[in-house]
This record gives C-alpha cells, structure tokens and sequence, in this order.
C-alpha cells in the first residue's frame, strides 16, 4: 500500500545543534529533493543514484544556497516506510531547518503528521503493530531493561511468539469451517484430541504473557517502590540519600510530609520510581489523615514496599514492633515487604546483633550517615525478577496488548470448555474467531475472515 503524497519532517530534536536530519518519504521524495540538489561532482542526478547510497551537495534555491548537506537515498521498498525515502544531513541551525523545510512544503510535500513515518511502515508492511508501538517504546526508553524490552518487542518479541499458534488455530479454524459446510453428512475434519491438545497450549501461552504485564509495565515505567514508615523514622532522608539530592524536607517535627514525594533513579540499569509517604500515626488532624490515606493507596499501587522503623525504638518496644510488621504483611499480602531498621549508627553491636536475629531479612541502615545504602539497592534489584530479561523471553509492556491478551484468554477458554462438554462446532466456531480476532488487533492483523477464506483455498481442495 504505497501512499500517493510525499510527507516531511525534522527527524532530529528540534533546536540548534551540529547536524540535524530532514527526511521525506514517498513516490516522488528523491524526485523533489533532486530539484534543489547540486551535487558537488556536476551533473549528477539523485534520480539515477542506486538506494542506500550517500550524496555531497548543496541545497539551492533560485540561485541562493541554503546549506551543504548530506543526502541519503533509500529506495522502495528497501527503506524504513516502504517507499522513497530521502534524509537530508544539514548544519544544525533552526533557520536552515525551516528553509529547506519550507522550500520542500511549497514544492510538493506536506507536513507529516505525528508517528506518520512509523505508520507507513506499518501499512507498507515493514513492521507490524506491535512492532510499530516498540519504535515509540524505544525512544522513550530511560533505562537498560526498559530499553532491552522495548527492543525485543521491536524485534517481533510478541508476534513471533504467537505467530504459530495462531497460524495452528487458524488451520483448525478452517477446519471446522469445513465441518459446519458439511454438516449435513456428520464429518469431522479436525482431530479434536490435537485440537484439544493446541487450546490447552495457547491458553498456557497467553497466561504466561498476561503474567508478564506487571513487570514489563513496571520495567516500562519505572519499579514503583513505596517507603512507609511512622513519623520521623527519616524516610524522607532515606529518599534523599537514595537519590542525592535534597528531594524532601527534613525535619525533627512529627508529621512533616503530608503528601506524596515521587522521583526516580537507575540502580544497576533498572528504574525504581521512590515514593516518600506521610509517616503512619493515629492522628487527629484532618490534613495528615488524608496524607496517611495516601500512604496506604501509594503502598497498594507499588511494586515493592519498604517498611522503615527506628532501630531505637525497636529495641525499646520489639514486641510491638513486630506485631507492627506482621500487620503491614497482611495488609499487603501481595506485595514484596522489605523491613529496613534504620539509624544504626546509634546502636551498640549487642543491639545492632540482636535486631538481625529478630526480623527476618532485615536491612540495617543510617540514612543520615549513608551507612548500608548500598546493600539495599543490591536487595531491591534482588527483589526485582530480571530472570525473564536476562532469558529473552517476551514480556508484554503495552496495556492495549494486555488488554486483547486477556480477551483471547477468555475466548480460548470458551473453547475449552466446549470441546469438554462436547457442544457443537458452529458454537466454540463463534469464540476460536474472536480468538483469532484479539490476537489479530496485537500485530494488526485484523480480517479474521480473510484469513480463514485464505486458509480453505489455500490449503484445501474441495471439488477440484
């Protein structure tokens, strides 16, 4: 599908710099570009350059040159979008930007529009959807995993691992299919053992991936960590520490952070997302109790939780302490708990021994003194499962896929079910197709009807 007009863009961040790329894309890009090229060696004409070559030159205009540039030329269909495409090197000057932009906007190109370039290589069939939402993942990556799975995805991490299954289910779908054409003489084309046998299969696929979201949008986003705590423990000089600066304000005063303190750092190429709550106390004032609110929701919604107490006080009360913690383990049974005993730095080695044998994996720390800091970034990336990264397996990080995932899920489910209960075929027909749908809207492959037509024809001779 090659579109008929030629689009530009700046493919380079906008603002001066040393170079900056201009790329068009379409039939007639090398064409427009040639018009206002002058190459350095005379008479040479970017028509008759073969695809994937480099050319020195000079953009000019009714006589005046705009600039020297670098011309790039990419031939259908062996280029990113599919179609033409030229890219423009040029000095990084926003005014010679907009010139040769303008020049180009006036002579035949439009504008492109937002993510344009990405969705002709999808429709052009360079990529498919899923690897199209990869590229944007890509850019925006800030950290080594997050970038790693983007990559991965980009690679067609997802659709390969679906790919055969749906291309089976299909073969099965066109199978029963058949079996409702020919209806009338009670024939099965579809072994429904081995079918049986590929539903059993893609359902344990999906949920596998449909697992995966959680961490691969926590990957995405950043690991959100919640630090909870009473008054004055020092979790906003833990958050400080942690991020060396000063993020949060310290204060001997109880009841100092009222709301929310969020920022982020890369520990051992992993984002962890820090969130510094109101300290938890029985309270009568209206504004702490809704920060405390908020410490409770924040600590629901992370990924990790730290419950910092005051070593001090621990040993002073440990009974109550830990009552104290294995309250925090019930009220958030599903989350990753990590107790860090904080200010250290004022306890005696009898006490300092004493707390480690009392609280199961606990993290002695000062925040003050940075004393332990570094073993607790160590026990957060631990906590962190980067088995799945460091095997390559595919993990889903786009809530769109996750959502059509877990529909196909259901529909596959269905099947199952009515292969078990041995319903007839033209009524698990109706849920093997919006199966087959859901996969479809991950890659963009949308026509399941098309697919199963193609699939009968293809495959099948029938009267031949």
């Amino acid at each position: 599908m090659i579109q008929n007009d030629t689009i530009v863009a700046l493919a380079t961040p906008a603002g001066v710099g040393a170079i900056a790329v201009i790329r068009l894309s379409g039939e007639k890009s090398i064409e427009i570009v040639n018009s206002f090229f002058k190459s350095i060696k005379k008479d040479k004409s970017l028509l008759l350059q073969k695809s994937h070559t480099l050319h020195l030159g000079h953009i000019v205009h009714n006589g005046v040159t705009l600039d020297q540039v670098l011309v790039s030329i990419f031939k259908n269909p062996h280029s990113y979008t599919g179609e033409n495409v030229v890219e423009i090197s040029c000095h990084g000057s926003s005014f010679i930007q907009q010139e040769i932009i303008q020049l180009f906007l006036q002579n035949g190109c439009r504008m492109a529009d937002n993510g344009e370039f990405t969705m002709r290589a999808f429709l052009n069939g360079k990529m498919d959807l899923s690897q199209a939402e990869a590229v944007a993942d890509v850019i925006a990556s800030n950290s080594a995993a997050s970038h790693q799975v983007a990559i991965q995805q980009m690679r067609g991490g997802i659709t390969n691992e679906l790919k055969e299954l749906r291309a089976q289910l299909l073969d099965f779908a066109a199978l029963i299919e058949l079996e409702l054409d020919f209806s009338g003489e009670d024939v099965e084309f579809a072994d429904r053992t081995k079918f049986k046998q590929l539903v059993a299969t893609i359902s344990s696929v999906l949920k596998r991936l449909i697992d995966s979201f959680a961490f691969g949008n926590a990957m995405k986003n950043g690991i959100p960590v919640a630090i909870i705590g009473e008054p004055n423990v020092g979790k906003s000089t833990l958050l400080n520490t942690l991020l060396n600066e000063e993020k949060a304000i310290v204060s001997d005063i109880a009841g100092t952070t009222r709301d929310a303190i969020e920022d982020e750092m890369i520990i051992d190429g992993v984002a962890f997302r820090f969130i510094d709550t109101a300290g938890i106390r029985e309270t009568e004032d209206v504004v702490e109790s809704i920060g405390i609110k908020k410490t409770y929701e924040k600590a629901e919604n992370a990924q990790l939780v730290i419950f910092l107490i005051d070593s001090n006080k621990y040993i002073q009360a440990s009974d109550l302490f830990l009552e104290e913690i294995e309250t925090i383990k019930e009220r958030f049974p599903n989350k990753r708990l990590l107790v860090i005993a904080n200010k250290i730095d004022t306890l005696s080695c009898h006490d300092s021994a004493l707390l480690s044998s009392e609280i199961e994996n606990v993290i002695l720390l000062s925040a003050k003194q940075k004393v332990g800091v570094d073993e607790l970034k160590a026990e957060l990336t631990s906590l962190v499962n980067t088995g799945a990264l460091s095997n390559n397996e595919t993990i889903v990080t786009n809530s769109r896929h996750f959502e059509a995932l877990t529909l196909a899920l259901e529909s596959i489910e269905s099947v199952k079910n009515g292969i078990e209960l041995d319903i007839s075929s033209d009524l698990f027909a109706i849920d093997i197709r919006e199966c087959l749908r859901h996969l479809g809207n991950i890659t963009g492959e949308y026509d399941v009807d098309k697919d199963i037509l193609g699939h009968i024809f293809g495959n099948f001779c029938i009267g031949k």
